[in-house]
């Protein structure tokens, strides 16, 4: 009888001022037992200084499950965003995270949790994100810190930050994608009914069309939906331009207004999202994926791969590749 792979161990910091949305962002992604549809299985646990329990705004409280002493078993581990932005965690906390920090685990603040690792420490003369409302005030209290003016989320180290609310979802999700592949990342997504791919360099604020230009916003929905069923094909901006009936230049203004990123940039990231989902659900030789995918040749799937994921397409199936995967 095989014996089950052990449960992944995730561990959420619990102290007065967390954020009860990113509590539930936290708890949704690794706190829900998803193993029937092929998601690894998850030990999330509530970590804080004492068993005491911890008050939350709106009048909920989070019972801790286990104390710091827990935290070095820790795989990942979740500082969510604050209520309080310039109140500091107890010095436990930080302590606790400066030693995960050295020991190389995997650390990621969901919004104004930047703030925590800023306190901490961590962040000094890092890259970091948080809340665009909220730049200004982490560069002011933490001027070691080299905030990043536009992106969902970041890395540095083994140190990710997260700009607001929903950039929250988008980080947790990438952390799932790069720890045990597209697919599972997909699944978790669908499960959660909110889309399973945003690229941590889009714009975090963007300008939301006005009803005069509703028509251009279907345009480029269009356009879209096009790219997407026909990324196996040579995609141009002029020619998508073209098809919403602009000039590449008002093309590309609207595209990056509506999205947050360049057409290019746009139809790499998904071009890279189908070749990693090939990769891990087919046997299809690397030239075709490549084709499916809309690179051309395998040399320059390679080398996207090398410049966005740090790894090759023939590692990453052998990391992410399902068994008895079937060949489509």
């Amino acid at each position: 009888m095989t014996r089950p792979a052990p449960a992944h161990r995730i561990a959420m910091l619990a102290f007065p001022g967390i954020r009860a949305f990113d509590v539930s962002v936290i708890t949704e992604v690794w706190g829900v037992d998803r193993t029937d549809r092929g998601v690894p299985a998850f030990e999330l646990h509530r970590v804080a200084a004492s068993p005491e329990p911890v008050l939350m705004r709106g009048g909920l409280v989070l019972t801790p499950d286990r104390t710091l002493a827990w935290l070095p078993r820790a795989e990942l581990i979740l500082v969510p965003g604050l209520d309080d932005y310039v109140t500091p965690a107890p010095e436990p906390v930080h302590a606790a995270l400066r030693r995960a920090h050295v020991q190389g685990t995997t650390i990621a603040a969901l919004c104004g949790g930047a703030f925590t690792l800023a306190q901490a420490g961590l962040l000094d003369g890092r890259r970091a994100l948080t809340h665009w409302a909220l730049a200004d005030l982490l560069r002011d209290r933490h001027p070691r810190v080299r905030v990043e003016p536009d992106a969902l989320f970041i890395q540095d180290c083994n140190l990710w930050t997260s700009a607001g609310t929903a950039a929250g979802i988008d980080l947790c999700l990438h952390l799932v994608r790069a720890a045990h592949g597209a697919e599972v990342a997909a699944t978790v997504a669908r499960s959660m009914v909110t889309a399973p791919f945003r690229t941590g360099t889009q714009a975090q604020f963007i300008e939301h069309p006005t009803p005069h230009v509703d028509r251009d916003t279907d345009a480029l929905a269009e356009v879209r939906d096009f790219a997407l069923t026909h990324l196996d094909e040579p995609l141009t901006v002029s020619a998508l331009a073209a098809r919403a009936g602009m000039s590449p230049r008002s093309f590309a203004r609207h595209f990056a207004a509506a999205t947050g990123t360049t057409p290019m940039r746009w139809l790499l990231d998904h071009r890279i999202a189908t070749a990693q989902k090939l990769l891990e659900r087919t046997d299809l030789p690397m030239p075709e994926i490549a084709r499916r995918s809309g690179f051309g040749s395998e040399v320059t799937m390679r080398q996207h791969f090398a410049s966005r994921l740090a790894t090759s397409p023939r590692t990453y199936r052998a990391s992410f590749a399902a068994p008895d995967r079937p060949c489509t």
